[in-house]
């Protein structure tokens, strides 16, 4: 810890965040150069320096030493030196960046007023004209935001996000006619299934299950089966993640009576796959794969696959999940490898409508976690350098709790004494995920 109550009060507001942190001066100081680094900052902050700046016997610093702990506490300079006077801000201990504004982040004020939204959204169903040219320009809002999703930013898009998925609802808040309605229902369905995913990519899994849930009522008013199915995997995509395996199963078994045909039906297949991999069960996931196989000599693109994006589950995101399924299980680690090497390569192509910087960053953690299993250090090390190299913008739930995959893989096995450097620089990426940026 970088300090404790045993000390006595804070003297100022920076040396009350500072003993909040689960972390050391010396590695705090390490943060601030790398924070320095990504800024373009050429700048160095000693721990004797930051001592006296947190006790109150220092109160200058240089312009650029001051633009470097702006950015990292949140505050003005002036507010983190000034005498702490009792306040409580919050910090975000997992990761090293102190929310020093006595608020959530942007995204997460977002996140909860858009969960917020949707459930008071849930207890009513409206049913006079649209004109074609609104409904055209609310459908290409929606696809738009689809298409962009897996290749931009969270940061970019959530605003968009809200502010469509507000104006459906308000839309859908008044008489329509049936056929209106329903394509509105869609659309909201669509939407709400993204916003579930920005708050699981922003580490909020209550906030993303809420928004499907809503999502769902809307594919059940829009009678969309395809939706249906396509929400189910949102849901069990999330419910992995967060750690829910066997729930992720049960959201994967649920959506597949209604994926007769679009490509969610190889989605939930493939879904289903990595959470019985994960929960150690190689016939089932093995089984699973091969079901998500099969599954394309049925599928016929649908309403939501036309969407594109993250509404379409194609080949190259079928061969990273069955890359990261099987990377659970160290007696398929050859084919597991197999896999990942193909996916890594076909995400190589930034310019594909399938590439997707998450996935790409999946299908390499996949494939350091299978060559960590072969026994190769280099070579997972060489996989995993892209991902580390991740803008902060970028490191969204699902990548980070992928890199703490490989972590741990390195961590049991024959390696791990000659894995601290790797280890080291995995724990310094994901100190700063994207759900705790300062906005």
């Amino acid at each position: 810890m970088a300090g404790s109550a045993s000390q006595g009060d804070p003297r100022t507001r920076l040396e009350y965040l500072l003993r909040q942190q689960p972390r050391t001066y010396d590695e705090i100081v390490e943060d601030f150069g790398q924070l320095a680094t990504r800024l373009g900052e050429n700048v160095t902050l000693s721990t004797r320096h930051l001592r006296r700046l947190a006790s109150g016997e220092r109160a200058s610093t240089t312009p650029v030493m001051r633009r470097v702990l702006q950015k990292m506490f949140g505050l003005p300079l002036e507010e983190l030196l000034a005498p702490w006077a009792g306040a409580l801000p919050a910090v975000d201990e997992p990761t090293g960046l102190v929310l020093a504004t006595g608020r959530p982040t942007a995204d997460r004020e977002l996140i909860e007023m858009a969960a917020r939204r949707a459930k008071s959204f849930a207890f009513t169903a409206g049913q006079t004209d649209l004109t074609a040219d609104v409904m055209d320009q609310v459908h290409a809002d929606v696809q738009n935001l689809a298409t962009d999703y897996p290749q931009r930013p969270l940061s970019e898009l959530l605003p968009d996000l809200i502010t469509t998925q507000d104006t459906i609802y308000t839309l859908l808040e008044q008489q329509r006619r049936p056929s209106q309605a329903r394509q509105l229902y869609f659309l909201a369905g669509v939407t709400g299934g993204l916003l579930a995913k920005a708050s699981h990519d922003l580490a909020d899994p209550h906030a993303a299950l809420t928004q499907a849930r809503t999502a769902f009522v809307c594919a059940d008013h829009a009678d969309h089966n395809g939706l249906r199915a396509w929400i189910r995997g949102i849901q069990s995509l999330v419910s992995y993640w967060a750690g829910r395996t066997r729930e992720s199963v049960r959201y994967a078994q649920s959506g597949a009576e209604f994926a007769a045909v679009n490509t969610s039906s190889v989605w939930l297949a493939m879904n289903e796959a990595r959470a019985r991999a994960a929960l150690g069960d190689a016939n089932a996931a093995r089984a699973a794969i091969d079901r998500a196989e099969r599954a394309w000599d049925l599928v016929q693109e649908d309403e939501v696959d036309e969407l594109g994006g993250l509404c379409l589950f194609g080949r190259t995101r079928q061969i990273y999940y069955a890359a990261e399924a099987l990377s659970w299980l160290p007696s398929q680690s050859a084919v597991a490898n197999d896999y990942a090497m193909r996916a890594v390569a076909a995400y190589e192509d930034s310019s594909s409508p399938e590439w997707a910087f998450g996935d790409q960053a999946g299908a390499r953690s996949a494939l350091a976690i299978t060559r960590i299993q072969m026994g190769e250090l280099e070579g997972a090390a060489e996989a995993v350098a892209p991902v580390l190299d991740l803008a902060p913008e970028q490191r969204i739930n699902g990548i980070v709790n992928a890199t703490q995959r490989v972590h741990r893989a390195l961590r049991d096995s024959p390696l791990a004494e000659d894995a601290s450097s790797l280890q080291e620089q995995i724990e310094s990426f994901t100190r700063t995920p994207l759900k705790s940026l300062p906005r």
